[in-house]
């Protein structure tokens, strides 16, 4: 101590830090050209850009049409099945595959045999790591109507009477979006809860199983409510997300056959947006559904913040 002052020696700086700022500076750059810089090409969904070859020109020129791109993808005759379309396969993927990761999560904390614990975790992240092209060319061979696993143990087991064609009909279209999704990602969706769950202090559990809880009462007063903080702020990115899904999942199971349930608006915007070179067009319906996400996120974080205390912020 000086003058009642501690003496703090400076740091040199060392190629350690050097490497370190050259890895957050990709992430920046990443970040500013793909996510900022890219964001002025949203004055697509305002000048008529479509069937050009030049959209650079066609900005420049700059020929205002004000809002008649979002007048034309509201007043499309397939308007309301892709948007139904899309908001039904969202929620009841919500529905499902929100809590069964959180449960996932609590149930594996529970196991107490090492080894075991791993296997099923490796197991369940596995999924996770195949790109939709192979996983879902896998589900595909087994749900086929002549050579499919599923088909020929529902016939043995006297479930159905004939092979059911699952990918040809829009009826089983939403049932193997939600189920294939679960299986994939329920083992990588756990490790947050995980993570959270690790947070939490051993204290308490000794405390309350001096005072006689068993394991289901250390879930449901200690587990789940002190991860309750995590558990709301995926909630509430999920909701805000109810307009967007998986479009390689999508198009991996979408034909001509399912065309009635399996459009939505990611592959619709793909398909006749992109597609047929309607850039404009496809622009105004990326705003729009990107200006109905952010309402969803502040009306759910709001509600949610007068319902249970707890939000985003």
């Amino acid at each position: 101590m000086v003058g009642n002052r501690s003496v703090c020696k400076k740091r040199k700086w060392s190629m350690r830090d050097t490497e370190l700022q050259i890895m957050v500076g990709f992430g920046v750059v990443f970040l500013i050209v793909f996510n900022y810089l890219a964001m002025f090409g949203l004055i697509l969904a305002f000048i008529d850009a479509d069937n050009t070859l030049n959209i650079w020109g066609a900005i420049s020129k700059f020929e205002w049409c004000g809002l008649k791109k979002f007048e034309a993808f509201l007043n499309d005759v397939n308007f309301w099945n892709i948007v139904l379309n899309t908001l039904g396969l969202n929620v009841l993927s919500l529905l499902v595959n929100f809590p069964l990761p959180i449960f996932f999560a609590v149930l594996i904390n529970e196991i107490r045999v090492k080894w075991f614990k791993t296997s099923i975790q490796f197991f369940t992240y596995l999924p996770h790591f195949l790109s939709w092209a192979a996983f879902g060319g896998l589900i595909l061979a087994l749900i086929n109507a002549d050579t499919g696993v599923i088909n020929a143990v529902l016939v043995e087991i006297g479930v159905i009477d004939k092979p059911i064609n699952f990918i040809g009909d829009p009826d089983y279209f939403w049932a193997i979006i939600i189920l294939s999704n679960l299986i994939k990602g329920i083992g990588w969706g756990s490790v947050i809860y995980l993570a959270a769950i690790a947070g939490i202090s051993g204290e308490l559990y000794e405390a309350a199983r001096i005072d006689g809880a068993n394991r289901w009462q250390l879930m449901r007063h200690i587990t789940l409510p002190s991860i309750a903080q995590t558990i709301t702020l995926f909630l509430l990115l999920n909701v805000s997300s109810l307009l967007n899904n998986g479009t390689e999942q999508i198009l991996i199971f979408q034909n001509a056959l399912n065309l009635k349930k399996s459009e939505v608006i990611d592959t619709y915007v793909l398909n006749y947006g992109l597609g047929w070179n309607r850039y404009s067009y496809a622009t105004a319906i990326g705003l729009f559904k990107s200006v109905i996400s952010v309402l969803l996120l502040v009306l759910s974080n709001a509600f949610s913040k007068k319902l249970t205390g707890r939000g985003i912020m």
